[in-house]
Formats: C-alpha cells, structure tokens, sequence
C-alpha cells in the first residue's frame, strides 16, 4: 500500500515539499527583492533627476533667449528709421554687444545680406554681402530666428539670433543679429557648464538634426548623436516635451533626463552611468549576502539531499537508455524503483518504446530488402533468398527477364513514364507466380525469378506466360512493350549459384541476340518461337 501511494505521487506534490523543506532560502529571495526594488528606485530617482534638471535648464535657455530677442527687438527698433546712418548702426551694434554678455558678436545686415555694421570690428565682415543658409533664411522669413548651427566665414561654428528691422511705413530694411560661438565661452556656455557633476554625469545639448551644440568634451560639438528622442506633440506635449529613458550604446547603460526649448527647437539632455547610480548598493548587498550565507549553506544542503532522492530513479533511467541494444534491457529497467508518478510513467514509456523500438527494426530490415519503385525484393534481397535456398538444398530454376528497347522509352516519353512501365512489369511477374516464388527486380529494366522445387518445362512454360502477358498488356503513353527472357535451373546440391545465374544472363542475352521478345532456356539449348 505504501509503494502504491508513493508511486501515485506526482512532480508537483515534490516540488511543494521541497519548498516548504527550503523555506529559510527567503532569505535568499528577500535580498534579491531587496537589491530589485533598490536598484529600480535608485533608476527612477536618478531618471526623474535628470529629467527636472534638463527641464529646469531647458526653462533657464528658453529665458535667455526671449531676453536676446527682446534685446534685438529693441535695437532693431532703434536703427529702424535712421538705418542709412553708418556711425548710429556702429554705435549700436557696439553697445548691444557690450552692454550685456549675451552675444559673442553682433551684426547688422540690410535687405541684400550686406552687413552694415559689426562688433567686435576685427572680424572685418562691414560692407561684405554675406551667403549662409541661415541668413538667406532670415532675409526670407523676415521674423525673429534663431537658425540653426553653421560655419561662418571666420570658420566658427556658431548659432545666429535675428530680429528682422521694420521702419515706420513697414519697409523691410534688414535685421539685427546676435550670433553665440558654440565652440568658444559664452553666456550659454556658462549657463548649461554651472552645476559641476562629480558623480559621473554630464550634460549636452542637441538641435532637431541631431547635432551636438553644446559639450563639456568640444570635440563632439558638431558631431551626430546616435540618441534620438521623440520629442513630438503626440508623446509629450509639442514644444515643451520632455521625459526619461535607459539607453544603452556598447556595454555602457546609462539613464537619460531631457527637455525641449521650444524657441530654439533644442533638446538639453542630462546623462549618468547606470554604474554611477547602483554603485552605492554595492556595500549594503555584500552585508546582508555575508550575514545570510551560514543559512544559506544549511538549507543547500538539505535540498540537495532531497534532490538527489528525487533525481535517482531518473539517472538509473537515463543510464538504462543507453543500452537500448542489449537483449537484457526490458529487465534491467523493471528493476529501478520509480517511486513517484513521473518515473513511472517514463519507466513505463521506456518499456513501451523498446519494443516499438524492436518491431521498427525488423520494418526497417523488410525495407532494406525491398525495391522502393516496385515493391520488390532487391539485390540484397535476393542474396538473401538464394542463400536460404542453398542452406536448404532445394533445387530451384532462375527466370532473367529484360525490358526490351527500355531506352528508347526513357527518352522518347521520360524517365517518370520509364518508372510506370517498371511498376506495370512487376505488376505483372507478382500476378504470373506463385506465392513461393521469389520475384526480384536486380537492375534498372532488370528482372530475376527463383521458381523453387520447379523443373525446367514448368519453368519455361512460366517464362512464356510471363512474356506473352506482357506484351499483349497496353500501357499509357507507351503502348505495348515486349520483354526478353533466359531460364536456367540450378544444379544438384545448390553449391554453384552463380553458375546458375550466369547461365540465366547468358540465356537472356541470347534471347537478346536472337531478335528479342522470346524466351531462351540455355541447359535445353531450345528457342521458344513466338506466337502469332
């Protein structure tokens, strides 16, 4: 009763067993959900901190440039109806870039892109027409701009703010711009470089290209990022997008906080390493791991005891499965003791499958004996045969037959009308013997029939039903077909086959000389004529 409870018992009762024999390793779990939930607050927080600081600079650089076009607004308005006075336009580019930090230089410029005035005056651009996408842009827009980066003439690259000038009878006349170097100190520079991180994280800037505007490192500004962030109205609100991800470029994982400025179409991204974020864990982790390690030891232990209890009747299975070839298998394998339901059942599967396992080998033996086109037996079969007739003394008669201009039919009608013609003739020689007859197909057009305990008249007689059954049958595509055969009988004791079937070969092929279609027994020398 006890082994019949046991063996009923399934892999999950088990599993719940081990379990409750393994409760202390919640220790171990514990520390794990520890580490989970620490770490993704630890992610969260540092993500939501990058994103408010990119917000908050995002929100800094949207001020400072609605001060540097109302700056600009305000000069334009000033030289807007004095815009032919050269000494009022140097005056006033000189002061609108003195009097405050915000522009590394500043230009007026008239209708037709040529500039009227500039400060500071070394760059020597006065009376120059200058050609740049990002001034035809603003001579065509006639709106306050802020273009994107480009190289100028004095090989800076560098961010040009404009605001169009406007005279009193709305006349166009030009714009004043103030431009701020990308790659050189600016008031921007300092206003994205004023937190100093020493934690690893840095901050950057890009335009909706993709470009890199502003680094700590100059030798990226101008580069491509291979961060792209969807900064559409559809995921974040339009121009004042902003958000947070994980991004991971080679084995570096960082988190990523950044923010729209909407005059300018930048993103400001916030950046640190995932490394930076987790590493105060580190310390706390190795604690509770080096406190929970005794237990830990204790409850190994016991669950692999139990394990191994589980496993053995599934080694002692596995083992057995190897020596699927050995006569004594079955009852090596009645032997292990499955004591829980799922061994039981694959003992049970395994028994099942040997002797599958032995009846698909005596299919697979009856297949390599038989010819896959005509379901005869082939060469080996026929070995076989002949020598199951030696060992028994038998006399027997062999009956060689041949397709007659098989070629021709192979290339006139193709090879799959050859094979039906091949298929029709066993057809026919399975339907002219009897059921002791051996009827092998020993080539391509090839025929052999062992006629055993039958004389050489009888055999000949067959031999001739055979023939004429053949060619009076009408095949598809083809029409009728006639074959050529040779009969031979074996000699007393059975100790020469080949001889016999040399001598049926032999006789098939004089039947082949002497004008095919015919049956030829070469011991009675004889000819069968054909019948009209």
């Amino acid at each position: 009763m006890f082994n019949s409870l046991w063996s009923r018992t399934d892999l999950r009762r088990l599993i719940v067993l081990l379990t409750v024999m393994s409760i202390m390793v919640t220790l171990v779990n514990t520390i794990y959900a520890t580490y989970r939930v620490q770490r993704e607050l630890l992610v969260s927080n540092t993500l939501e901190s990058n994103r408010v600081y990119a917000a908050k600079l995002a929100a800094s650089t949207e001020i400072f440039f609605r001060n540097a076009q109302q700056q600009l607004a305000y000069s334009a308005q000033e030289v807007a109806n004095r815009f032919e006075d050269n000494a009022l336009l140097d005056a006033e580019a000189e002061r609108l870039r003195a009097q405050t930090d915000s522009f590394n230089s500043v230009a007026i410029v008239d209708s037709d892109g040529v500039v009227r005035a500039v400060s500071p005056p070394m760059l020597r651009l006065k009376g120059r027409q200058l050609d740049s996408p990002s001034l035809r842009q603003a001579l065509k827009l006639r709106k306050p701009l802020i273009s994107q980066p480009f190289l100028s003439s004095a090989n800076n690259m560098l961010v040009l703010i404009s605001h169009p000038v406007i005279n009193r009878q709305g006349r166009y006349l030009g714009y004043v711009s103030g431009s701020l170097y990308l790659k050189r100190k600016s008031i921007l520079s300092e206003l994205l470089a004023e937190q100093y991180y020493r934690d690893g994280s840095y901050l950057y800037v890009v335009d909706d290209t993709h470009h890199i505007l502003y680094d700590s490192d100059v030798s990226r500004i101008g580069k491509v990022t291979r961060r792209q962030f969807d900064t559409g109205a559809a995921a974040f609100g339009g121009d004042n997008a902003q958000g947070s991800m994980a991004w991971t470029e080679g084995n570096e994982h960082e988190l990523v906080g950044y923010a729209r400025v909407p005059s300018a179409g930048w993103t400001i991204v916030a950046v640190r390493g995932t490394d930076a974020t987790l590493k105060p864990m580190e310390g706390l982790i190795l604690k509770v791991i080096g406190n929970s390690a005794p237990w830990l030891v204790i409850t190994l232990l016991f669950a692999w005891q139990f394990a191994r209890l589980i496993a053995q009747p599934l080694w002692q299975l596995a083992r057995r499965a190897g020596e699927m070839n050995e006569p004594a298998v079955s009852n090596n394998i009645k032997t292990i003791k499955s004591w829980y339901f799922e061994a039981s059942q694959l003992k049970k599967a395994m028994l099942i499958g040997i002797d599958l396992l032995h009846q698909r080998i005596g299919s697979l033996v009856s297949e390599v004996l038989r010819d896959p086109l005509t379901g005869l037996s082939n060469r080996r079969g026929l070995y076989n045969a002949l020598e199951s007739l030696r060992q028994s003394s038998k006399r027997f008669t062999v009956i060689a037959l041949d397709i007659d201009h098989f070629k021709r039919v192979n290339d006139l009608f193709g090879h799959d009308v050859g094979d039906t013609v091949i298929r029709n003739v066993a057809a026919q020689l399975r339907h002219c013997s009897r059921e002791a007859d051996i009827v092998c197909r020993s080539g391509g057009e090839e025929f052999l029939l062992l006629l055993p305990e039958m004389t050489m008249e009888a055999s000949i007689d067959v031999a001739e039903r055979i023939r004429r059954h053949i060619a009076e049958c009408e095949i598809s595509v083809v029409g009728h077909i006639t074959v050529s055969v040779g009969v031979a009988s074996s000699p007393a004791g059975n100790d020469d086959i080949p001889s016999v079937l040399k001598l049926a070969d032999d006789a098939l092929y004089q039947a082949k000389r002497e004008g095919r279609n015919r049956v030829v027994s070469l011991s009675a020398a004889t000819v069968i004529p054909l019948e009209d």
